[in-house]
């Protein structure tokens, strides 16, 4: 892992710079090219001009480790209303959420009743989207997506390319079906859990990328979402697919809102899937830092926003 990735990593942590970083402009006008703004109103505006080019939209509320049960009820009462507007305004949006804001940090029954609410107010040609969290709520967040798949058909699951064991979980979560949304991870690991080498991450990902898009998964009719800005694993994904004979309606990829959108209208234009993660929320400062780490070049386009500030 580089220096400067696992700097921002770090700041991603730190109590004080979260508290603090928002209040500088530079900061906040860097932000707004990965969010479009801290309202709903704003996620459903960019999710109305998404969808007018053929993309859809996973609207994410920005928020992690609640530890008071009220907020956490609070939290699951505004997924439900947004639920209720993608629905009124007839939008191609799902939503993810974080079990930790609908506290997995507090108790996993009051978690999962919460789950549940969403999931029961989700359309049932749709997706509610589990996001994933550092390492060690792993198993929690998997036994808890496995306990509502039983019952839900329209639930989905994040899983991270650089965790080694996520190979493992790939065995029971393709033999139960669902969705399945496969991302490279973008929390600060130790090396005993996770792949440090960036070029060992990329592999493994196309390695499980293959899993998801394989006979078995697709006997099972499991949903895969590859979820990177990577180009070139992205065309390594599609040429593979073709190869396999597999329709390019069944190739589904998702990016984040504000990265890569030529790179989104050429995929759809092309006849490939492809939705936008929309994230929104005050509590921006801890995704941010882990956005920058996932591409560090974007590094200089925060330091633009310093020096013109």
């Amino acid at each position: 892992m580089s220096l400067m990735r696992r700097s921002l990593l770090k700041a991603s942590q730190s109590q004080w710079l979260r508290e603090h970083a928002p209040r500088y402009g530079f900061m906040r006008r860097t932000v707004t090219r990965f969010m479009p703004g801290e309202n709903v109103e704003d996620a459903l505006a960019a999710a109305r001009t998404l969808a007018s080019n053929g993309i859809g939209s996973v609207l994410t509320h920005l928020g992690e480790n609640i530890t008071d049960r009220a907020e956490a009820q609070e939290v699951t009462n505004h997924y439900l209303n947004v639920l209720d507007r993608i629905r009124a305004a007839n939008l191609p949006a799902e939503v993810s959420v974080k079990l930790t804001q609908l506290g997995l940090d507090l108790d996993a029954e009051f978690c999962h009743s919460n789950l549940v609410a969403l999931i029961e107010h989700t359309p049932a040609e749709k997706t509610l989207w589990i996001d994933i969290e550092q390492s060690p709520y792993v198993d929690a967040t998997l036994e808890l997506y496995r306990r509502a798949r039983k019952a839900y058909a329209n639930v989905g699951v994040c899983v991270q390319a650089y965790l080694y064991r996520t190979e493992k979980d790939l065995d029971s979560l393709i033999s139960i079906g669902g969705a399945v949304r496969l991302v490279k991870g973008a929390y600060n690991e130790p090396p005993e859990v996770a792949f440090p080498q960036k070029k060992d991450v990329d592999e493994n990902y196309f390695h499980l990328a293959q899993r998801l898009l394989s006979p078995e998964a697709r006997k099972t009719r499991v949903r895969a979402a590859m979820a990177t800005h990577d180009s070139v694993l992205i065309k390594k994904i599609a040429q593979w697919s073709a190869a396999q004979g597999i329709p390019k309606t069944q190739l589904e990829f998702q990016m984040l809102y504000g990265i890569q959108r030529s790179e989104q209208l050429r995929l759809v234009r092309d006849g490939y899937r492809c939705n936008v993660l929309i994230s929104y929320g005050s509590f921006w400062f801890p995704w941010f830092m882990r956005r920058l780490a996932e591409r560090p070049a974007n590094v200089l386009f925060l330091a633009r926003n310093f020096f013109s500030g």
